[in-house]
Protein backbone atom coordinates (compact mmCIF):
# COMPACT_ATOMS: atom_id res chain seq x y z
CA UNK A 1 0.00 0.00 0.00
CA UNK A 2 1.66 3.20 -1.18
CA UNK A 3 0.00 6.72 0.44
CA UNK A 4 1.63 9.94 -0.70
CA UNK A 5 5.31 8.58 -1.32
CA UNK A 6 5.33 6.04 2.02
CA UNK A 7 4.68 2.86 0.69
CA UNK A 8 3.51 -0.09 3.33
CA UNK A 9 4.97 -3.29 3.63
CA UNK A 10 3.16 -6.24 5.39
CA UNK A 11 -0.81 -6.54 5.80
CA UNK A 12 -0.53 -5.60 9.94
CA UNK A 13 1.64 -2.60 9.43
CA UNK A 14 -1.06 -1.47 6.83
CA UNK A 15 -3.77 -2.21 9.16
CA UNK A 16 -2.36 -0.43 11.77
CA UNK A 17 -1.99 2.64 9.49
CA UNK A 18 -5.13 2.94 8.44
CA UNK A 19 -6.77 3.01 11.52
CA UNK A 20 -3.91 6.01 12.74
CA UNK A 21 -4.45 8.21 9.34
CA UNK A 22 -8.24 7.59 8.61
CA UNK A 23 -9.73 7.59 12.48
CA UNK A 24 -12.84 8.32 11.53
CA UNK A 25 -13.55 4.89 9.54
CA UNK A 26 -11.28 2.73 12.64
CA UNK A 27 -12.53 -0.49 13.88
CA UNK A 28 -9.83 -1.39 16.55
CA UNK A 29 -10.79 -1.58 20.23
CA UNK A 30 -11.29 0.83 22.39
CA UNK A 31 -10.71 -0.77 25.80
CA UNK A 32 -6.67 -2.11 26.74
CA UNK A 33 -8.32 -5.90 27.44
CA UNK A 34 -9.86 -5.53 23.59
CA UNK A 35 -6.23 -4.15 22.75
CA UNK A 36 -4.83 -7.05 24.07
CA UNK A 37 -7.25 -9.77 22.46
CA UNK A 38 -7.20 -7.72 19.36
CA UNK A 39 -2.74 -7.83 19.25
CA UNK A 40 -3.03 -11.57 20.39
CA UNK A 41 -5.31 -12.44 17.75
CA UNK A 42 -2.70 -10.94 15.02
CA UNK A 43 0.04 -12.96 16.59
CA UNK A 44 -1.94 -16.00 16.78
CA UNK A 45 -2.92 -16.31 13.09
CA UNK A 46 0.38 -14.96 11.88
CA UNK A 47 2.86 -15.82 14.28
CA UNK A 48 1.00 -19.26 15.80
CA UNK A 49 1.42 -21.03 12.92
CA UNK A 50 -2.61 -20.71 11.76
CA UNK A 51 -1.64 -18.87 8.55
CA UNK A 52 1.23 -21.63 8.11
CA UNK A 53 -1.09 -24.88 8.82
CA UNK A 54 -3.80 -22.66 6.25
CA UNK A 55 -1.60 -22.84 3.19
CA UNK A 56 -0.60 -26.59 3.51
CA UNK A 57 -3.65 -27.47 2.65
CA UNK A 58 -4.17 -25.77 -0.28
CA UNK A 59 -6.19 -29.26 -2.40
CA UNK A 60 -3.30 -30.89 -4.13
CA UNK A 61 -5.45 -31.48 -7.64
CA UNK A 62 -5.87 -27.84 -7.66
CA UNK A 63 -4.36 -27.05 -11.14
CA UNK A 64 -2.07 -23.78 -10.15
CA UNK A 65 0.24 -26.78 -8.46
CA UNK A 66 0.88 -28.19 -11.77
CA UNK A 67 2.34 -24.95 -13.21
CA UNK A 68 6.06 -24.73 -12.35
CA UNK A 69 6.23 -20.88 -12.00
CA UNK A 70 3.64 -21.04 -9.36
CA UNK A 71 5.55 -23.37 -6.94
CA UNK A 72 8.59 -22.36 -7.53
CA UNK A 73 7.50 -18.74 -6.67
CA UNK A 74 6.39 -20.01 -3.95
CA UNK A 75 9.16 -22.18 -2.50
CA UNK A 76 11.19 -18.98 -3.01
CA UNK A 77 8.53 -17.03 -0.84
CA UNK A 78 8.39 -19.52 2.07
CA UNK A 79 11.62 -21.84 2.12
CA UNK A 80 9.51 -25.07 1.77
CA UNK A 81 8.78 -27.60 -0.71
CA UNK A 82 5.37 -27.37 -3.28
CA UNK A 83 6.15 -30.06 -4.91
CA UNK A 84 2.84 -32.31 -5.13
CA UNK A 85 4.10 -35.45 -3.35
CA UNK A 86 5.37 -32.58 -0.49
CA UNK A 87 2.22 -31.30 -0.27
CA UNK A 88 0.11 -34.45 0.14
CA UNK A 89 2.24 -35.58 2.43
CA UNK A 90 2.06 -32.30 4.76
CA UNK A 91 -2.11 -32.51 4.80
CA UNK A 92 -2.79 -35.35 7.50
CA UNK A 93 -0.52 -33.07 10.07
CA UNK A 94 -1.84 -29.17 8.68
CA UNK A 95 -5.58 -30.58 8.92
CA UNK A 96 -4.82 -31.75 12.81
CA UNK A 97 -3.59 -28.70 13.60
CA UNK A 98 -6.11 -26.65 12.08
CA UNK A 99 -9.01 -28.78 13.23
CA UNK A 100 -8.00 -27.94 16.71
CA UNK A 101 -7.56 -24.07 15.90
CA UNK A 102 -11.47 -24.42 14.73
CA UNK A 103 -12.11 -25.74 17.77
CA UNK A 104 -10.67 -23.28 20.09
CA UNK A 105 -12.75 -20.28 18.11
CA UNK A 106 -15.87 -22.42 18.60
CA UNK A 107 -15.35 -23.48 22.40
CA UNK A 108 -14.00 -20.19 23.54
CA UNK A 109 -14.63 -16.63 21.97
CA UNK A 110 -17.90 -17.95 20.10
CA UNK A 111 -18.93 -20.84 22.60
CA UNK A 112 -21.51 -17.71 24.01
CA UNK A 113 -22.76 -17.52 20.36
CA UNK A 114 -21.67 -13.30 20.19
CA UNK A 115 -21.60 -12.15 16.67
CA UNK A 116 -18.30 -10.86 16.73
CA UNK A 117 -15.44 -11.12 18.91
CA UNK A 118 -15.39 -8.53 20.99
CA UNK A 119 -19.09 -8.33 21.26
CA UNK A 120 -19.33 -5.54 19.35
CA UNK A 121 -22.42 -4.61 17.28
CA UNK A 122 -20.66 -4.52 14.35
CA UNK A 123 -17.13 -6.25 12.79
CA UNK A 124 -14.47 -4.98 14.43
CA UNK A 125 -10.62 -5.50 13.85
CA UNK A 126 -10.30 -8.11 15.91
CA UNK A 127 -12.48 -10.06 13.96
CA UNK A 128 -10.52 -9.17 10.91
CA UNK A 129 -7.32 -9.53 12.72
CA UNK A 130 -8.66 -13.54 13.77
CA UNK A 131 -10.96 -14.30 10.43
CA UNK A 132 -9.01 -14.08 7.64
CA UNK A 133 -7.23 -17.49 7.46
CA UNK A 134 -10.56 -19.29 8.48
CA UNK A 135 -12.39 -17.48 6.15
CA UNK A 136 -10.15 -18.04 3.24
CA UNK A 137 -10.17 -22.09 3.79
CA UNK A 138 -13.86 -22.14 4.32
CA UNK A 139 -14.11 -20.25 0.44
CA UNK A 140 -11.46 -23.01 -1.02
CA UNK A 141 -12.93 -25.76 -2.39
CA UNK A 142 -11.27 -28.67 -1.59
CA UNK A 143 -9.25 -27.61 1.16
CA UNK A 144 -11.08 -28.61 4.30
CA UNK A 145 -12.74 -32.46 3.86
CA UNK A 146 -16.47 -32.42 5.52
CA UNK A 147 -15.89 -35.34 7.98
CA UNK A 148 -13.18 -33.47 10.09
CA UNK A 149 -14.28 -29.61 9.49
CA UNK A 150 -17.27 -28.40 8.15
CA UNK A 151 -20.13 -25.98 9.36
CA UNK A 152 -21.94 -28.89 11.11
CA UNK A 153 -19.25 -29.65 13.19
CA UNK A 154 -18.25 -26.10 13.82
CA UNK A 155 -21.28 -24.06 13.39
CA UNK A 156 -20.56 -21.04 15.38
CA UNK A 157 -17.04 -20.33 13.68
CA UNK A 158 -18.87 -21.16 10.01
CA UNK A 159 -21.92 -18.98 10.88
CA UNK A 160 -19.00 -16.28 12.15
CA UNK A 161 -17.45 -16.58 8.42
CA UNK A 162 -20.70 -16.15 6.73
CA UNK A 163 -21.51 -12.53 8.70
CA UNK A 164 -18.15 -11.62 8.01
CA UNK A 165 -18.45 -12.27 4.43
CA UNK A 166 -22.01 -10.16 4.39
CA UNK A 167 -20.58 -7.36 6.06
CA UNK A 168 -17.80 -7.00 3.74
CA UNK A 169 -20.06 -7.20 0.79
CA UNK A 170 -22.02 -4.72 2.34
CA UNK A 171 -19.35 -2.46 2.60
CA UNK A 172 -17.83 -2.80 -0.71
CA UNK A 173 -21.71 -1.72 -2.34
CA UNK A 174 -21.51 1.30 -0.54
CA UNK A 175 -18.01 2.19 -1.04
CA UNK A 176 -17.02 4.30 -3.68
CA UNK A 177 -15.95 2.55 -6.88
CA UNK A 178 -11.97 2.50 -6.77
CA UNK A 179 -10.22 3.96 -10.05
CA UNK A 180 -7.83 1.35 -11.78
CA UNK A 181 -4.28 2.66 -13.00
CA UNK A 182 -1.86 0.63 -14.86
CA UNK A 183 1.42 0.17 -12.85
CA UNK A 184 3.29 2.89 -14.73
CA UNK A 185 0.83 5.44 -14.00
CA UNK A 186 0.89 4.62 -10.41
CA UNK A 187 4.04 5.44 -10.07
CA UNK A 188 4.27 8.48 -11.70
CA UNK A 189 1.52 9.44 -8.88
CA UNK A 190 3.32 8.35 -6.23
CA UNK A 191 6.83 9.98 -6.68
CA UNK A 192 4.40 13.52 -7.49
CA UNK A 193 3.24 13.91 -4.27
CA UNK A 194 4.44 14.18 -0.73
CA UNK A 195 4.68 12.11 2.20
CA UNK A 196 2.01 11.02 3.93
CA UNK A 197 3.95 11.37 7.49
CA UNK A 198 6.73 13.37 9.17
CA UNK A 199 9.89 11.81 9.36
CA UNK A 200 10.49 10.24 12.93
CA UNK A 201 13.77 9.97 15.05
CA UNK A 202 15.96 6.63 15.35
CA UNK A 203 15.61 5.05 18.73
CA UNK A 204 18.86 5.74 20.39
CA UNK A 205 18.39 2.86 23.09
CA UNK A 206 17.72 0.10 20.33
CA UNK A 207 19.27 -2.82 21.14
CA UNK A 208 20.43 -3.14 17.04
CA UNK A 209 23.09 0.05 17.57
CA UNK A 210 21.58 1.61 14.39
CA UNK A 211 22.26 5.20 13.50
CA UNK A 212 20.18 7.69 11.27
CA UNK A 213 21.45 7.92 8.19
CA UNK A 214 23.57 4.72 8.13
CA UNK A 215 23.04 2.82 4.90
CA UNK A 216 20.34 -0.76 5.96
CA UNK A 217 19.14 -3.93 4.54
CA UNK A 218 15.53 -4.54 5.81
CA UNK A 219 13.75 -8.34 5.18
CA UNK A 220 11.25 -10.49 6.17
CA UNK A 221 12.23 -13.42 8.35
CA UNK A 222 8.88 -15.50 8.39
CA UNK A 223 8.46 -15.38 4.38
CA UNK A 224 10.09 -14.29 1.44
CA UNK A 225 13.25 -13.58 2.68
CA UNK A 226 15.09 -13.95 -0.02
CA UNK A 227 14.08 -10.30 -0.83
CA UNK A 228 15.97 -7.61 1.04
CA UNK A 229 15.35 -3.75 -0.10
CA UNK A 230 18.33 -1.77 1.34
CA UNK A 231 18.14 2.08 1.61
CA UNK A 232 19.20 5.11 4.02
CA UNK A 233 17.48 4.70 7.65
CA UNK A 234 15.35 7.23 8.22
CA UNK A 235 13.54 5.99 12.11
CA UNK A 236 13.61 3.10 13.87
CA UNK A 237 11.34 2.50 16.94
CA UNK A 238 10.04 -0.57 18.27
CA UNK A 239 6.70 -0.85 16.10
CA UNK A 240 8.33 0.61 12.75
CA UNK A 241 11.47 0.54 10.39
CA UNK A 242 11.81 3.38 7.50
CA UNK A 243 13.99 3.66 5.18
CA UNK A 244 14.17 6.06 2.14
CA UNK A 245 15.20 4.76 -1.60
CA UNK A 246 15.45 6.81 -4.32
CA UNK A 247 12.89 5.97 -7.24
CA UNK A 248 13.79 4.80 -10.81
CA UNK A 249 11.17 7.42 -12.24
CA UNK A 250 11.63 10.89 -11.54
CA UNK A 251 14.91 10.29 -8.69
CA UNK A 252 12.75 10.86 -5.78
CA UNK A 253 13.22 9.58 -2.78
CA UNK A 254 10.61 7.61 -1.24
CA UNK A 255 10.00 5.91 2.05
CA UNK A 256 10.05 2.36 2.69
CA UNK A 257 8.14 1.17 5.71
CA UNK A 258 7.88 -2.46 7.23
CA UNK A 259 6.74 -3.71 10.77
CA UNK A 260 9.73 -3.72 13.21
CA UNK A 261 8.34 -7.50 14.12
CA UNK A 262 8.85 -9.96 11.93
CA UNK A 263 11.29 -7.89 9.78
CA UNK A 264 15.44 -7.68 10.33
CA UNK A 265 17.25 -5.05 9.42
CA UNK A 266 21.09 -5.13 9.47
CA UNK A 267 24.42 -2.66 8.29
CA UNK A 268 24.29 -3.19 4.08
CA UNK A 269 26.86 -5.24 2.56
CA UNK A 270 29.17 -3.75 0.38
CA UNK A 271 27.73 -6.29 -2.73
CA UNK A 272 24.04 -5.83 -0.89
CA UNK A 273 21.82 -4.77 -4.11
CA UNK A 274 17.95 -3.56 -3.57
CA UNK A 275 15.35 -3.21 -5.90
CA UNK A 276 12.35 -0.41 -5.73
Amino acid sequence: MSIGRDVYCDTRLILAKLEKLFPDGALGAQQPDQNAIEGLLQKWTSDGGVFNRAAQLIPPDMPLLNDSKFTKDREELTGRSWAKADVVKLRPEALADMKDMFNFLETTLLRDSREWILKTEKLSLADIEAIWPFHWLADMKGALPPDVISEELYPKVFSWIGRFKKAISAAKSSAPKPARLKGADAVKQIVAAEYAEDEEDVDQSDPSGLKKGEDVQVWPIDSGFGHKDRGRLVSLTSKEVVIAKQSKVGAKEIHVRTPRHGFRIAKATVDAAGKL
